[in-house]
């Protein structure tokens, strides 16, 4: 599946901001570091998610809808089949069985991704979850469910990466955030980070990257920075 991918939309910026406004004005300042973008649930709060979306397709930039449908199988088919027809690239959902099947029969165009374990969780969190297996054992069980559920790819911490790639080959796209350009622990609430680089070389097919662009200095050149180190990580394309 990566053939078909330019290395120029490998990198997703999360658009994980309050207001529309503030959003576009990050694309602007963006400009053609990053043409893929992922419109989460903080922008669908605020009010003009759509027509935000609407704004950046117009602008021939990609769309990430980062909604994580999780409702009766039948609703998130009939929501996954109005999405579709909107012209955004990928959406996310996280649920069972049926509801990952119910998005995969309705998604025309659209490529429905698999939320396998949030990059937020770790070992003690599924503990309070309630899951009795390792992180690593869920990622591989999900991952291999939204396969068999139609689904195109998953939503996957680089962590997992490999043994996902060993156990499933190159059948599902791979998009990976939890990204951190430096290889340290970050003061935020994600706890199962990868750099760019690492991510690549293990298999992610895209990352998804926020604060370490959105609070930079200079949010352009940090784009430019990933995307030069996924250049030298992949080689032309």
């Amino acid at each position: 599946m990566t053939d078909t991918i330019r290395n120029a939309d490998r990198l997703i910026f999360a658009l994980d901001v309050p207001e529309p406004d503030r959003a576009r004005d990050l694309v602007e300042r963006l400009g053609p570091a990053v043409g893929f973008y992922k419109v989460g649930l903080e922008l669908m709060m605020a009010g003009g998610y759509f027509g935000l979306i609407d704004w950046l397709l117009e602008r021939d930039k990609k769309v990430f809808v980062d909604l994580k449908f999780f409702d009766v199988p039948a609703t998130v088919g009939r929501a996954v089949a109005r999405l579709a027809s909107r012209g955004v690239t990928f959406a996310t959902v996280h649920g069972n069985q049926g509801i990952m099947e119910a998005a995969a029969a309705n998604k025309g165009d659209l490529k429905i991704l698999g939320v396998t374990v949030l990059t937020s969780l770790d070992r003690g969190d599924l503990d309070d979850l309630g899951f009795d297996c390792d992180v690593g054992a869920l990622v591989l069980s999900r991952a291999r469910r939204a396969l068999e559920a139609g689904c195109d790819g998953v939503v996957a911490s680089g962590l997992e990466l490999p043994a996902m790639r060993a156990a499933i080959d190159r059948r599902l796209l791979v998009v990976t955030p939890g990204i951190r350009p430096v290889d340290n622990r970050p003061a935020d609430d994600q706890k199962r980070i990868v750099t760019p680089e690492q991510a690549f070389s293990d298999g992610a097919d895209y990352i998804v990257v926020g604060r370490p662009i959105r609070d930079a200095a200079d949010p352009r050149a940090a784009a430019e920075s990933i995307q030069a180190s996924i250049a030298a990580t992949l080689g032309s394309g």
